[in-house]
Order: structure tokens, then sequence, then C-alpha cells
């Protein structure tokens, strides 16, 4: 009979990595390397819509999170938050993002503050809340990057409604998304053999 260990392990696929759970994540950050940099086109075209209220521009703040919870949902193994966003971070600098060598520094905070939450949980435990408080964690980890490289002269109250608008954007998008995504997935038997399908 399986002890209650083997059965944890069984639940999550163990903590070491495999060669697909290595590819799946650098699959989900290039991906997104990829969404990033097209928002980084798009984002002069539309980014008036935002002007009378600067803050709700983070309202899509979500997007640049996701790979920090979208991958470690799908493997579940330590190290696939900030794999996965530093995948992204790097492969949009490469196509030329705007905001230069601070995209590998995004990434490392982005993905790092969703990786403690996770860790914080022994990497066992994925239930939609535990989601949200990684989501939570990253945009409040780039908000606090955000305030410091690039917004230094706003005060506290203009800050605190970029703050709220990008946790929306992270419970709603990063974590809501990546749990739809993961449902569709497993629907659709991409996810056989992974912990998530």
């Amino acid at each position: 009979m399986a002890t209650t260990a083997s059965r944890r392990a069984s639940a999550t696929g163990g903590m070491a990595w495999r060669t697909r759970d290595i590819v799946v994540t650098a699959i989900i950050g290039v991906v997104f390397g990829f969404i990033f940099q097209a928002w980084n086109l798009l984002f002069p075209v539309v980014g008036g819509v935002f002007t009378a209220f600067p803050a709700s521009g983070n309202l899509v703040y979500g997007m640049w999170l996701m790979p920090a919870i979208l991958a470690p949902l799908i493997v579940r193994k330590p190290g696939a938050a900030l794999f996965a966003e530093m995948v992204a971070a790097g492969l949009s600098l490469f196509l030329g993002s705007p905001y230069g060598t601070d995209t590998l520094l995004s990434g490392l905070v982005q993905g790092g503050a969703a990786e403690l939450v996770f860790l914080l949980f022994r990497y066992r435990v994925w239930t939609f809340s535990v989601l949200a408080l990684a989501a939570a964690a990253s945009a409040t980890a780039a908000w606090v990057h955000d305030w410091i490289i690039w917004y230094p002269t706003n005060g506290f109250d203009v800050q605190l409604w970029f703050w709220v608008c990008a946790v929306v954007s992270a419970l709603v998008i990063a974590a809501g998304g990546s749990v739809l995504l993961v449902r569709s997935l497993r629907q659709a038997g991409a996810l056989k053999g992974f912990p998530a399908g």
C-alpha cells in the first residue's frame, strides 16, 4: 500500500524536473515572450485609452504575470514561475523590448514573488486561492519595482490606484485566465502526463 508521502509525490508528479517539464515551461515562456513584445508594439497605438486615468493601464498587467502562474500550475515544480517569466522576459528583450535590460529585472521580480508563494505551500497546494495569492504577490512586487524605476515622483495616493488595478488584473487575467486555460487544455487531452492533467 502506498505511503502518504508517495501518494503526495504521485499527486504532484514529484519535485524533480523531467525533460517534458523543462520543454513545456520553456514553451510557455516563449509564447508569452512573443505576446509581451506584441503588446510593446501595440501599446503606443492604444495607450491613449488610459490617458484620463493612467492607473487603469494596469488593468492589463495580469498578462505580464501569467507565465508565473500558468507554468507552475501545469508542471508543479519548484522554479517554474521564475523560469517561465525569465524566458518570456529574455525573449522580449531579444525582440527589442523598449524597456531594455529592465525587462529581465521585471521578470525576476514577478516570477520570484510568485515563486515564494508556491514555496510557502511547498508546491503541493494548487487551489484558486493559492494561485490568486501568487498572482497578487507578483503584481505587488511588480508595482514596487515600477514605482521605484518608472514612477519615483508619484505620490502614494496615485500609486495606490496603480497597485489596485494591477492586483485586480492579476486575479482576473493571471490567476483566472490560467485556470481557464488549463481546464481547456485538460479537456483537450493536452496535459496527459502532467499533474494538472
